[in-house]
């Protein structure tokens, strides 16, 4: 081939390249994206826009007087937000037989089809932000922060995490099989329980509500929620932004259910025989209540009860000045966050001697430094707010005689401890910004989940690491927990001994934000969602033993078919028969050496009895 030839066929080389990328590149942009988001539109609440107050009530309560219904108010003020009427029992079996005839439906999505839905889900939820975290903060009294951080990011999180591996953890999954019956290939599918209950609590009103949902219908189920009447006023607007992404797609709404109700008439809920099972997020004393009406229907149980979360310090945090500060900010956030209300919020600080003294004297100002109020107050007064208030004042006198025991035991009380009084906001619930240090495991304040801005430290000895351990193990809870420090090997004593169900090394809460299992042990309850556990936790695990290759079945061996020898020794001597089980009882023996002997001669003598040699 001479230059000329070479020269036209690499340039025709090249066009035919060029036209190939461009059809393809053509197709691509053609090729109508099935699983892109569907935009639409709830109406905003009208508390939820600018320059909306609403009246200020004389005593903030829940119950309405000389009614039923439900009095929503924003704690951080006493500024009523609306009025909920709770569902009544027969409006519970209502919501069950809706959700059971809408799934008959749903699980027969397909996943293209559900990943769609969370894609429109998680476009309206980046559109509308601000609205969510307004309506997050007026009913739960956080500040805008705390919402943007525990209500938007981490559901964001869930749905992305759902959307790019919510298939994979769903598909069926293969299991091994045995040399006895390697003819069989073995699976277990994961299949939806049909209708699914969540009862969920007030602290993060818009990540606890959508979370569930998230899980429930990507599994091919429909949910029945149980929104904390502390927060049924934003639940309403919340789940009407999940059930307007399923219209949206084409999908029933009655796939979602909400059924707000006082706790009187929560049991009849939870012991409903419409449920297949029931996520429950909320305190323990609560939970001995729910687990017993589970027992009338069996409901199966997936329970999220709280913590003491401890983090540990480690002495050689104070050997670098830029690290020291890097734990101290993790440690603010990881207490105040929310004002405290935060099941895996740090309710101990666990510090080794040397780093003790290093730690308290950088905390102590911090914690001065905090600001109290209402978080959405724009008045010119106003001043800028650090943590809001908390949901209720009705553990404020719980605290303050906790603190004040611990004070007496020996305890020291360096700030707070005590309600605040914001003449700003007269009638909302704040307690002041709290440190109490050098408290000891036996003091009462150490057992006990406090829910609140209440930061507590406790000396642990330097040596040995153990102490440390002792006294993180010595509340009876275990949900999350975190360790700070530089040496390996004692990151890892601690991460294998201490007590708790997730464990953050270096930092805080590191495992819900890649949705790890979530979930506790011992007082903190038992099952997880969150992640292909959370998942597969409301779902069906049918294991499906099936032929590997045509033609190969089971077949019982002539010696072991019943009655032994066959009908024709029914009526002759019994030594025949006594033969025959004699010879079914070899045939049986040589099965388990076969399949289990150690050896190959073991295994032989084995496959020798088989045949009856």
């Amino acid at each position: 081939m001479d230059a000329i030839d070479l020269q036209s066929s690499t340039h025709l080389l090249g066009i035919s390249l060029f036209s190939c990328l461009a059809i393809v590149v053509t197709i691509y942009l053609l090729t109508p994206d099935y699983e892109a988001a569907v935009l639409y539109r709830v109406p905003v609440p009208e508390q939820c826009t600018s320059g909306w107050k609403g009246e200020e009530l004389e005593k903030p309560g829940l119950k309405l007087p000389g009614s039923t219904a439900i009095q929503c108010y924003n704690p951080a003020n006493g500024r009523i937000l609306g009025i909920v009427n709770p569902v009544t029992q027969d409006g519970i079996d209502r919501a069950v037989q809706r959700a059971a005839e809408a799934q008959v439906e749903w699980k027969k999505t397909t996943w293209s089809q559900r990943r769609k839905w969370l894609r429109t889900l998680k476009r309206h939820i980046l559109d509308n932000q601000t609205t969510i975290v307004t309506a997050a903060c007026l009913d739960s009294g956080k500040t805008r922060v705390d919402a943007y951080f525990g209500e938007l990011l981490v559901t964001l999180e869930k749905i992305e995490w759902t959307l790019k591996h919510g298939e994979k953890s769903l598909r069926p999954e293969r299991r091994p099989t045995n040399l006895l019956m390697c003819y069989k290939a073995n699976e277990v599918h994961w299949e939806p329980l049909g209708v699914v209950a969540a009862a969920v609590s007030w602290n993060y009103p818009f990540h606890n509500l959508l979370s569930p949902i998230i899980s429930s219908l990507f599994a091919g189920n429909s949910i029945i929620l149980k929104p904390s009447e502390r927060t049924a006023w934003s639940s309403s607007y919340f789940v009407s932004i999940a059930r307007a992404s399923l219209v949206a797609c084409g999908h029933s709404p009655q796939l979602i259910q909400s059924c707000v109700c006082w706790p009187s008439t929560a049991p009849y809920l939870v012991s409903h025989p419409g449920i297949s099972h029931l996520t429950f997020i909320g305190s323990r004393a609560v939970a001995h209540e729910v687990s017993r009406a589970a027992t009338a229907s069996l409901v199966p149980l997936c329970l999220e009860l709280g913590g003491k979360d401890p983090s540990i310090i480690l002495d050689d945090v104070a050997d670098s000045e830029t690290e020291l500060n890097r734990v101290v900010a993790i440690l603010m956030r990881g207490v105040f966050q929310a004002a405290g209300q935060n099941c895996i919020g740090i309710e101990r600080i666990i510090a080794q001697g040397r780093v003790y003294p290093r730690l308290l004297e950088k905390l102590e100002p911090l914690v001065r430094g905090l600001r109290a109020g209402d978080p959405l107050d724009m008045s010119p007064h106003s001043h800028p707010t650090d943590i809001g208030a908390c949901v209720s004042d009705a553990n404020f006198p719980m605290l303050e005689s906790l603190i004040s025991e611990a004070v007496a035991q020996g305890a020291r009380l360096l700030v707070g401890g005590k309600r605040f009084n914001n003449l700003q906001s007269p009638k909302g619930h704040y307690f002041q910004p709290t440190l109490i240090v050098d408290v000891t495991p036996t003091m009462q304040i150490a057992q006990t989940e406090l829910f609140a801005p209440v930061m507590l430290l406790m000396r642990a000895a330097s040596t040995p690491i153990d102490d440390a351990i002792s006294i993180a193990n010595s509340a009876p809870f275990g949900l999350g927990s975190s360790v700070y420090g530089r040496n390996k090997r004692d990151l890892e004593k601690v991460t294998r001994d201490v007590k708790a169900g997730m464990v953050a090394v270096n930092d805080f809460a590191a495992y819900y934000a890649v949705q790890l299992p979530f979930g506790g042990v011992g007082g903190s309850g038992y099952g997880r969602f969150a992640g292909r556990e959370g998942l597969r936790n409301v779902c069906n695990a049918k294991a499906v033993c099936r032929d590997r290759w045509v033609g190969i079945k089971t077949t019982i061996p002539g010696p072991l078919t019943i009655p032994f020898g066959g009908l024709k020794n029914r009526g002759r001597e019994g030594k025949d028969i006594k033969k025959a089980e004699r010879r079914a009882e070899e045939t049986v023996r040589g099965v388990i050496e076969l399949g289990y002997g150690d050896g190959v001669w073991q295994k032989a003598g084995g496959l020798r009895r088989i045949l009856g040699f």
